[in-house]
This record gives C-alpha cells, sequence and structure tokens, in this order.
C-alpha cells in the first residue's frame, strides 16, 4: 500500500513533472534491502515492519524529511506512522488477485525521503495461505466406456482447478474405492496436475451395466483442502451393425441467393440394430473449412442448411460428405452434391484506365477518361448498356470491346459552371437489370478572361470631422468571375483629377481587402466632400482591372461654440444699453447678434436671459436674440441693470456662449415710432458666414454714426441751456423733433428710428459738478462716460 501523501491527495501534474527532473538530476537513490514478508489475508493496521529502524533514521526524522511511501502500481496498500516510524497495512491483501499464478508475489515500494531528497527501494512477499479449494469445472462427470475395453485402458478426465500456488496448489487426485477402476495423477510440464482413469480389469455390461465413482483433488496445504465431482462411467453394448443411408449420393439444386439458415436438403441413414445401438446421429465426415462455414446439419433429424450465402461465380457445386453413427459408435458415410444455380446476383463492373480530373476552360474537344465494362454473369445476365447523363456537354463514345471514351462535346466555360459531377452508369439485361454507377468529378480550371467589377460604380462614405486617425470610413469591393490567382484581385488609390487634392495624405487603401482609412482628422469648416477613383486589379497573365468612383462627404460635427458679432465682448470697456424710464413694454432694448460656423441644426441658435439685476425687467426672444421690457419702469428701479445673456446651438452637446449687457436708465428718450413687438417682421434669412461678417459691420458703423450725432446734439445743449435751468422736463419747442433713422443694413434685421434730445439726467448731473467731462463710449451706441 502506498503512504497517504501528506494526508492531502495526489500531487498536481506540474509538480510531479518537476519533481521528476529533480528525481533524475539531484536524488541518490539507495541500494534495495532485505524484502519484508507478510501472510496473505493479514488484517488491516497489522505491522509490516520498523521502517524507520531498518533505514537508519530517527522516528522523528521521517516526519520533518516528508517521508512518504509510493507503491508501483499507484494503489495506498501500505501506511507510514511518520512519528513512530512503523508500517502498517491499509487493508488486508489477497495474493491471488495481486498476483494471480505468479510465484513469488513481491509488491514493490519505494520510500521517498526531503531535504535531502532519498529514495529507498524496498520489497514486500506476499506469503500464499491456503485458502483456495480445488473445484471441478463440472460438478458431474458422464464417462461411457465399451464392454469390451481392455484392461490397462486409460481415460483423460477433466482438471480441478486450485487458486493457491506452490505446497497449497493442486496436488493429487484419488477415487473412491472399486474392484475395476483407480486414478492416476498426470504431471504436465507447465505444471498442470490432470487425472486420468485406469481400467484394471475386464468389464461386463450383463453384470455391471453403470458405476458411480466420486473423483476428490486434493491440495498441499495445512490443514489440506480438497473438491470432488462425480463420475458416472456407463457400461456400453457392444454393437455389430453400421448406419447406412437411404440414397447415396444425394443430389440437389439451390439457387444462389438462397438466404442463410435455407434448408438444402435432409438425409436419412437406418442402422439394423436395435434399442441405444439403433439410434443414428448425423454430421458432417472429414469437411473443408469451406463447407463447415457453408453448410450444417442437424444430428438428430439430418436436415442440411445454408449458413451463408452461395455465389455461382465463385463455386459451381459442392460435394458434401456426411456421416450417421449410431449408438454404439459404428458409422456409415454418404455423399450430398450440390449444385448452384445461376442468378443475375452480379451487378456490372467498370473499370477505368485513364482519368482527367481538370481540364481548361476554352479547350477544344478533349479526352476526360477511359474506362472498361463487364459481368461476370453470362447470356443476357452477362450484357451491358452503357450511359451517362444527357444534360451534360460531354460525349460516351465505344473504342476497342468493352473499352469507352468520355469526351467533352466543345469548349467549357468555368464561369458558367466550374464543376461536372458525371455520373456513367453501367446496367446488364437480366432480370431483375443490376446497374453500377461511377461518379467522376470534372473541374474546368481558370483562363483569366474577366476582368474585376466592383459592387457599384460609385461609393458614397460619410466621415464625421474630427475623425481619429486611421478611422475605417468604408470599403469598396470587387469580384471577379476568375478563381485562383486570377481572382486574387488587388486594390489601389488612382491619381486624383484635381492636382490641388493631397489624396495621399487624406486616405489610404488595403490593397488585399479594400477598406478604405482617414489618415488623418478632417475639418468640415475647411473640407465638406473629396472624390477619387480606386482600382482593382486580378494576378492573372495579363493582368485586368476596373474602377469605381469613391465620393467622401464630411459629417458636420457640433465643434464651434456661437459667436456674438454684437456686442463685442472683447472691448476695453463695457458695452452699455440706454434704457428710457418711459419704454412701454415690449420695447426693444437691443439686439443679440451670433454666427456660428457649424452648419445644420448645429447652427441653430437660441437666445435665452440667465441673470438680471431685476428679475422680470426684461426678457430676450429665444429665436433672434431681441432683448425687450416685459413692464413698465418704475422709479423703484434700479438705474443700472446687468443682464447676462446665453447663446447657445443645437447640436449634441449643444455648444454656448455668454454675452453680458450693461444697460443705464435714463428719462429723456423716448421711441413713439418704434413699432409694437407684434408687428410681424420677415424672419432672417440663413446666410454665410461672410455675409453675416459684412451684416455686422454695417451695423457697428451706423452704430457709431448715431453715437456721433448724439454727442454732437448734447454738446450744443450744454452750450444754449442756462444753468439755472431746474431739472424737469424739457420744453418741446427746445430742439427740431427731427428723427435718427437707423437702417436694417446692420446686424439688426429691422429698421429702428430714434428721437435725439438731451436727457433730463446729464444736465442734472452737470448742475451737480459743473466740471465733470461727458465722454461718449465708442464702443457702443446711447453709452457715455463721465469723469
Amino acid at each position: 500500500m502506498e503512504k497517504q501523501e501528506r494526508q492531502s491527495g495526489r500531487i498536481p501534474p506540474n509538480r510531479q513533472v518537476m519533481a521528476l527532473i529533480f528525481m533524475m538530476l539531484f536524488v541518490h537513490v539507495l541500494s534495495e534491502t532485505t524484502p519484508y514478508s507478510m501472510l496473505e489475508e493479514t488484517d488491516s493496521g497489522s505491522l509490516v515492519a520498523h521502517l524507520a529502524k531498518d533505514l537508519g533514521l530517527g522516528s522523528g526524522e521521517l516526519a520533518a524529511r516528508s517521508a512518504r511511501v509510493i507503491s508501483d502500481d499507484y494503489k495506498q496498500r501500505l501506511l507510514l506512522d511518520l512519528e513512530t516510524g512503523d508500517l502498517f497495512l491499509r487493508e488486508k491483501l489477497d495474493r491471488e488477485e495481486l498476483c494471480g499464478p505468479v510465484e513469488p508475489c513481491i509488491l514493490h515500494f519505494q520510500v521517498s525521503l526531503e531535504r535531502p531528497v532519498e529514495f529507498f527501494q524496498e520489497q514486500l512477499l506476499i506469503q500464499d495461505i491456503n485458502d483456495h479449494s480445488p473445484e471441478f469445472p463440472d460438478g458431474e462427470v458422464l464417462l461411457k466406456i465399451l464392454e469390451n475395453s481392455e484392461p490397462g485402458t486409460r481415460f483423460p478426465l477433466k482438471s480441478a482447478q486450485d487458486l493457491d500456488v506452490g505446497s497449497n496448489g493442486l496436488q493429487q487426485y484419488t477415487i473412491s474405492p472399486n474392484s475395476h477402476f483407480h486414478v492416476l495423477t498426470r504431471n504436465h510440464s507447465e505444471g498442470k496436475k490432470s487425472p486420468e482413469l485406469v481400467q484394471d480389469r475386464a468389464l461386463d455390461r450383463e453384470e455391471q451395466a453403470e458405476f458411480s465413482l466420486t473423483l476428490t483433488a486434493w491440495d498441499g496445504g495445512s490443514p489440506p483442502r480438497s473438491g470432488t465431482v462425480l463420475v458416472r462411467i456407463l457400461i456400453m453394448d457392444v454393437n455389430d451393425n453400421a448406419p447406412e443411408f437411404v440414397h447415396t449420393p444425394y443430389e440437389v439444386q439451390v439457387l444462389e441467393t438462397s438466404p442463410p439458415d435455407s434448408l438444402v436438403l435432409t438425409v436419412l441413414a437406418q442402422d439394423a440394430d436395435a434399442g441405444y445401438f439403433g439410434n443414428v446421429s448425423y454430421g458432417l465426415f472429414q469437411a473443408s473449412d469451406e463447407i463447415q462455414q457453408t453448410f450444417s446439419i442437424n444430428e438428430a433429424t439430418g436436415e442440411i442448411r445454408l449458413k451463408k450465402e452461395l455465389d455461382f461465380e465463385k463455386i459451381k457445386s459442392y460435394h458434401v460428405e456426411i456421416e450417421a453413427t449410431d449408438g454404439g459408435g459404428l458409422s456409415g458415410k454418404g455423399i450430398v452434391v450440390v449444385e448452384v444455380v445461376d442468378v443475375n446476383d452480379n451487378a456490372p463492373e467498370l473499370t477505368i484506365s485513364s482519368l482527367t480530373s481538370s481540364v481548361p476552360e476554352n479547350a477544344p474537344e478533349t479526352i476526360l477518361c477511359i474506362f472498361r465494362v463487364g459481368d461476370r454473369d453470362s447470356g443476357e445476365n452477362g450484357k451491358i448498356v452503357c450511359s451517362i447523363p444527357d444534360n451534360l456537354p460531354f460525349l460516351l463514345k465505344p473504342t476497342f470491346k468493352n473499352f469507352y471514351t468520355l469526351v467533352t462535346e466543345g469548349p467549357l466555360d468555368r464561369e458558367s459552371r466550374a464543376e461536372y459531377n458525371i455520373t456513367i452508369t453501367v446496367s446488364d439485361l437480366g432480370t431483375p437489370r443490376l446497374k453500377t454507377q461511377h461518379n467522376i468529378t470534372l473541374h474546368v480550371s481558370d483562363v483569366n478572361d474577366n476582368a474585376p467589377a466592383f459592387s457599384q460604380a460609385s461609393y458614397t462614405m460619410y466621415v464625421p470631422e474630427n475623425n481619429s486617425p486611421a478611422l475605417h470610413i468604408g470599403t469598396v469591393r470587387a469580384t471577379d468571375s476568375d478563381s485562383g490567382a486570377n481572382a486574387q484581385l488587388t486594390y489601389s488609390l488612382l491619381p486624383p483629377h484635381d492636382p490641388h487634392l493631397a489624396l495621399a495624405s487624406l486616405v489610404s487603401i488595403n490593397a488585399d481587402n479594400g477598406q478604405l482609412f482617414a489618415l488623418r482628422a478632417l475639418d468640415y469648416e475647411a473640407l465638406q466632400a473629396f472624390e477619387f477613383r480606386v482600382g482593382a486589379a486580378d494576378r492573372g497573365s495579363p493582368a485586368l482591372s476596373s474602377q469605381a468612383l469613391v465620393r467622401v462627404l464630411v459629417l458636420d460635427a457640433n465643434d464651434n461654440a456661437p459667436f456674438v458679432l454684437y456686442p463685442l465682448q472683447n472691448a476695453s470697456a463695457p458695452c452699455t444699453e440706454l434704457l428710457p424710464r418711459a419704454a412701454e413694454p415690449g420695447y426693444l432694448l437691443t439686439k443679440v447678434v451670433a454666427v456660428d460656423r457649424d452648419s445644420g441644426q448645429n447652427a441653430w441658435l437660441s437666445f435665452q436671459l440667465l441673470k438680471a439685476t431685476e428679475p422680470g425687467l426684461f426678457g430676450v426672444w429665444p429665436h433672434n436674440g431681441e432683448v425687450r421690457t416685459a413692464r413698465l419702469l418704475s422709479e423703484r428701479d434700479a438705474p443700472r441693470h446687468r443682464l447676462l445673456l446665453l447663446v447657445k446651438d443645437n447640436g449634441e452637446p449643444p455648444q454656448s456662449a455668454s454675452v453680458t449687457l450693461h444697460v443705464l436708465l435714463v428719462d429723456g428718450f423716448s421711441q413713439p415710432y418704434l413699432p409694437p413687438p407684434e408687428v410681424a417682421r420677415q424672419p432672417a434669412q440663413p446666410d454665410a458666414l461672410t455675409l453675416y461678417l459684412v451684416i455686422a459691420l454695417a451695423s457697428v458703423s451706423s452704430l457709431f454714426l448715431f453715437s456721433l450725432l448724439l454727442f454732437v446734439a448734447l454738446r450744443l445743449c450744454r452750450r444754449t441751456r442756462p444753468a439755472s435751468l431746474p431739472g424737469g422736463s424739457v420744453p418741446e419747442g427746445r430742439f427740431p423733433g427731427h428723427l435718427l433713422d437707423v437702417s436694417g443694413a446692420g446686424t439688426l434685421s429691422h429698421s429702428y428710428q430714434y428721437e435725439v434730445f438731451l436727457k433730463p439726467m446729464v444736465p442734472n448731473l452737470l448742475l451737480q459738478d459743473p466740471g465733470r467731462e461727458v465722454k461718449e463710449n465708442p464702443h457702443c451706441r446711447n453709452s457715455f462716460e463721465f469723469s
């Protein structure tokens, strides 16, 4: 038994391999010692040996060095106590199970130690005990002996078997005491012992017709074991008449298609003796292997049947010798002649002499196959007809005797059909008709006669801008009706017609599969589309090629935030809008003008008021950016207001920009001619970026002109108005009531009119501080600076 390996099961395979290598290189294996001995069937847990003492090791050293016991048969039959160093049996050992008849029975095992690694080769001799009795194969033996048998005649009997070996094995046979027989034990060269019954005196059936004797087999154990069998001896009467067949020879005809177990005929033999000597049994006499494999005979009835099918073409007739034996052992001989009747059971045969499995397309009439046909049958059964299907471009021509030639009718086209399965049918004229079919596969080899063809004449591919380099943008596909190298295509970029298009820096193509890749990031604002041609060429000789047009459209991405044209956000001074306190609800304060370089919905702008000093006082139209008052102004409203507006596009994700408006409330302006907010206005038409810039420039110019006129008017007002003038309303006749018209040529989409007169707030400021200087803000209309 193998010592349980560290109480944890088997070693992993990788550790086994490394351990084996380590053993081969560094392990020291000690020589074998004197084998231990143990009787079989010893109880489990029995002490085998003081292993640690025998190995010259201390008891604690086994545990420290991880000692293990390994049996050659990889079964754990032994148990090693690592503390005491004793070796025990894990289970009972059965010598017959372990070694069978082999003697001596030795169990080989190894003791392995670590730190350092050492192996000890040990042996355990399993000693046999007499735990098996001799056994006969049968419980009774019947022996028939003629009464005229001579004394001294020997009759072999069946041997007994004993699983034990050596002295515990079978040693001798004895028979129960009697006056006519004794038994001898015969020793064979291979060590077997068999019994022989020896006749001691003459027999007389009339005196004693039967003997019942007990045969005993003894082994050499202590105490010995034995086995017995009953031997019945029948004394047979003398037989003086042999059986005779009624007809001899028998003649019969059998169809070669008769199935196995078919009855051939029944033979009959008679015996003049009576009783037991008149009983006849039948059998085949000196039959060859062929006859034994073909026919069988019933011992009792004399029926002869087939054991397999007959073949007229191999054997046309059989001469079967039969034997009839009576109860006394006398026999008579007879002959049965079996004639095999031929039927049409052989299909025609086809033998290929020459075969061509491939033919080039466009080739003229070509010989594909030469074959011979035949039939092993005769007469009508041997006449044959050869044919091929009519829908194939081939001809079958008879040549010499039974030879035929298969040829093509004309040139073949591989692109129409690359492979033909030709079935040659050969049938005979027998009943029933038999046929043989042979399939020939013909491959039509290719000739480079077809140019590649693209799946489309032109391809349209879409690439989002700001794409990553080496982005797969699409695939062009071409096919070639040819095969092999003639159908292997190579894709390439053709020189563009536009000499300014740097195609090599924009796209590349995979020469093997036609995949197109963008080599760098594309900018929709710089390049919206470009087109080029690709080519596909096969590898035939000569090579054929074709072309296709590829158009690449760059898809806009929302990568540009809105840009505010008005009011300018990068000016050195903030832009201030003036608002009359008498403004009605819906009064147009200003209009935010912005553009977006993107296109489509990415350039659709919307406006939103994010933050205001006085919530609810102002509102912004979301679609055109007009900032209007939402209610009437009151004295409690602050004179200065700050508005934060958000301009957002409609992209995904949306981009936005913010703009800040500074509003100054004044008392002197009015806008009687401003149209109400609900007056219909024509929507702004989307223009190109250049048109927006021109409009913005015109608007700024108009605002600057308006500011200049306003500044001149205020300077004139300061010179002509008395210093004592109170801060009340201004007389209406003081200034002409002309209007300043600001047309919609700027960034605003409508025309606005302003009535210009001196505001009361400015003089009041001057009266409070006459030395204070008033300057117009050049960056914003209706805006002033005080110093």
